[in-house]
Formats: C-alpha cells, structure tokens, sequence
C-alpha cells in the first residue's frame, strides 16, 4: 500500500494537469486558449468539465471568427446552447471580449493619426470588422485634426446605417470640431463603397463648407481591409 506522502505527491502532480494550478505555478504563458477560456469559465456542468466547454466554444465559431475570435461574433444564446453556460458566464464571455478589443484600440489610439487613412482605418479595424451590423462613427477634430471626441451616429440593419448631415453637425458643433472624420463598417467584409455611400458623403462635405466644418475623409472598413473615399477622389470638395 502506497504511504500518505506518496499519494500526496501524485495528487499534487496531477493537479498540474488544471489550467488553474498551472497558472499558479507557471503564469498564462504556459496555457493554451482553451485553457485560458476555461479559467474565465471557472465551473462545469454534470456532462462537461470547464476545459470541455472552452473547447465547444472555440469550435463553435465559423471562418474568421474560430478560436478565441469567437467570442465577437457568438450570440448569448448560441453560447447558452452549451451545456454548462447560462445567462451569467455568457454574458461574462461576452464582456471579456469588449474588454479586449476596447484594450486594443485604447493602445493604438495613443498613436492615432488623423492625416492618415490608413493609421485611422487600422485604429478602427478590430472594433467594426466583427460587427454583424452596419455602425456609422463620427470623429470630431480640431484645426491640426486631433481628435476630440469619437461618437456612433447609428447603427444599421445588416446592409445600410441610416446617415443624416443634421445629427452629423449637431455633435460636431457641440464639441467645438473645425473638422470631422467619418467611418462606417460593411458587414460583408468588401470596404468598396456604394453609389449611395459616395452620394450622402459629398451631401455631407458640402454642408460642412457652410457651416466651415471640413470633412476630411470618409472611411469603410472591412474585414482587414479598408476604402477611403478621399484617397478614391471620391469626395468632390
């Protein structure tokens, strides 16, 4: 018969085998995905261990949004169709997500360049690529196109987002901007711009000449790709 300690140190040594304990003894690093997610998860169910459901979850995502990426596009009842995931742990999931891509674009903001589509687009990018809804952002700029305040204008059905010039300088007159930026998503992944995007695009830019607010660019986003209207000498002011 095996002493105490002899047991105590297999014990030990499989509790090893946990993301939990792993953790503890060698940091995330040492984790894989599934078992990062399985520590979020925390419990499991009767048919599922904690490591189990983080795998389902990791599956259940289509395309782009595999592994980790499924988590911004999984609905709380696709996550709830889990066994062993109710209302709170995907509500849970689904705010980790948030939390990471508001983290990420918090990092490049700190670099944000207004005078460069490019640097703008890719600032943008991870916030509206996962959208499964059109969403219109309105960038507020000074005179040396800093930023002043970013805001969402609206949020479309799956092909359109409604876009009024009136909400447009309402926010941008209340925040003092002599020149405005404005981004919107195509859920479909192709940032090329439709006759209607380029139609109330320069409806906007001349209104702006009036009240001496210049709209800079308008910027699509796609998935990892991006159209900018004015770099398309779309815009015709």
């Amino acid at each position: 018969m095996r002493s105490f300690n002899a047991l105590l140190t297999e014990s030990s040594a499989n509790r090893e085998c946990f993301p939990y304990e792993r953790f503890l003894a060698y940091g995330p690093e040492s984790l894989t995905d599934t078992e990062l997610l399985a520590i979020i998860i925390r419990t499991g169910s009767n048919c599922n261990s904690p490591v189990d459901i983080a795998g389902q979850i990791m599956d259940l995502g289509i395309g782009k949004e595999k592994g980790l990426n499924s988590l911004f596009s999984l609905t709380l009842d696709e996550l709830m169709s889990i066994h062993g995931i109710g209302q709170i742990k995907a509500v849970k999931l689904k705010c980790i997500a948030e939390i990471a891509k508001r983290m990420s674009s918090q990092t490049r903001g700190e670099l944000l360049n207004c005078n460069n589509p490019s640097d703008v687009a890719d600032y943008f990018m991870e916030k509206l690529r996962h959208e499964e809804q059109e969403k219109t952002i309105l960038l507020c700029l000074d005179n040396k196109l800093n930023l002043i305040e970013e805001c969402l204008l609206s949020i479309g059905t799956v092909n359109s987002a409604s876009l009024s010039p009136r909400d447009v300088f309402m926010r941008a007159l209340k925040c003092g901007a002599s020149n405005i930026i404005l981004l919107h998503n195509h859920p479909t992944g192709d940032p090329s711009p439709s006759k209607a995007d380029v139609i109330v695009t320069n409806k906007i830019s001349e209104s702006g000449i009036m009240l001496d607010i210049r709209l800079q660019d308008h910027i699509i986003i796609g998935d990892r790709s991006y159209c900018s209207l004015r770099e398309k000498d779309l815009l015709w002011q």
